[in-house]
């Protein structure tokens, strides 16, 4: 089916109080935010706020269970699959890692073939393989020159292995392997991570002309550039911290305030006192106990001689 031209290629991304539990509690709760289709969306905050599970669930790969969310129009969580088609994950640690065993050309090759095998119309299976090759060439050049890879740059060209490139090399890898399929939507987490200034710069400005292509980015980052719509977990996880202490419960709420520390001899006392206290109470247990013995004797006492009197 052609694509509408008049649609915007991009995917608009709403949320209104979006939020995802776990075994642990609420990875994130309350997030809200509207982008328009070609946004460029940072996701804020720190390591372990729901920065990832965030970014994964608005990509319709991670199931949420509270609010509501809708990218292109396709509610989340119902129709997760459907956004997985029109969205595709650049690098997100531990799910679309690069191999570093491969070369540039191998994944770019790898990355045509799963297209052209699992996203491609069946009109364009029954081409030429000739007509395929090029295509699919087409398509690697493309998201080669969106991605500004420049594979004549490389230390062995497109013989490189993904181990011998630099952060900055390898983050434009990842994208460009995303872009292969022409996604409505890009997802990728650790966007400044282990970047220099300048590699920072050069990587806001890659995803700034991504988002102005027509494609909506959604990059997980420590700290939102200039110009993007900033989403924070951060924010949101304190307020839920906030929330859940005040749901203390009533036999919590009425007990006694903390009492300022006291000097050593106050705690000696203390400690007398208290020490006196349990002696007490022991030899009171140790008296009722002995009582208790006493009386359960006598009555066994009374019991035999009511037997041994009926005997005779």
């Amino acid at each position: 089916m052609e694509a509408n031209p008049d649609e915007p290629h991009g995917a608009a991304v709403v949320a209104d109080g979006f939020g995802l539990k776990g075994p642990r509690g609420w990875v994130f709760r309350e997030i809200g935010f509207e982008a328009a289709p070609g946004s460029l969306v940072a996701i804020e905050g720190p390591s372990g706020s729901g920065r990832t599970c965030l970014l994964l669930a608005l990509s319709g790969r991670m199931k949420t269970q509270e609010g509501h969310a809708e990218v292109a129009g396709l509610a989340l969580p119902r129709r997760m699959a459907a956004v997985r088609r029109i969205s595709a994950l650049g690098p997100v640690p531990g799910v679309s890692d690069l191999d570093p065993a491969l070369t540039v050309a191998e994944h770019l090759r790898e990355r045509a073939l799963l297209q052209r095998r699992f996203d491609g119309s069946l009109k364009a299976l029954l081409r030429r393989p000739a007509e395929r090759s090029a295509a699919a060439r087409a398509r690697i050049d493309e998201a080669l020159a969106a991605a500004g890879l420049d594979l004549a740059t490389l230390p062995k060209g497109d013989r490189t292995s993904v181990r011998d490139l630099e952060r900055l090399e390898a983050l434009r890898l990842s994208v460009a392997l995303a872009l292969v399929g022409r996604p409505r939507l890009l997802a990728l987490d650790d966007t400044d991570l282990k970047l220099s200034d300048a590699d920072r710069a050069e990587a806001w400005a890659l995803l700034r002309s991504v988002a102005a292509s027509g494609t909506t980015v959604l990059a997980v980052c420590s700290e939102a550039p200039e110009g993007a719509l900033r989403v924070s977990t951060a924010t949101r996880r304190a307020a839920t911290g906030a929330a859940a202490a005040e749901n203390v419960p009533a036999g919590d709420a009425d007990a006694p305030a903390a009492e300022p520390a006291a000097d050593a001899g106050d705690d000696t006392a203390k400690s007398t006192k208290s020490t006196k206290t349990t002696k007490t109470t022991k030899t009171a247990d140790t008296t009722s106990t002995a009582k208790t013995e006493k009386t359960v004797k006598t009555e066994e006492g009374e019991a035999d001689a009511l037997a041994e009197t009926g005997r005779a």
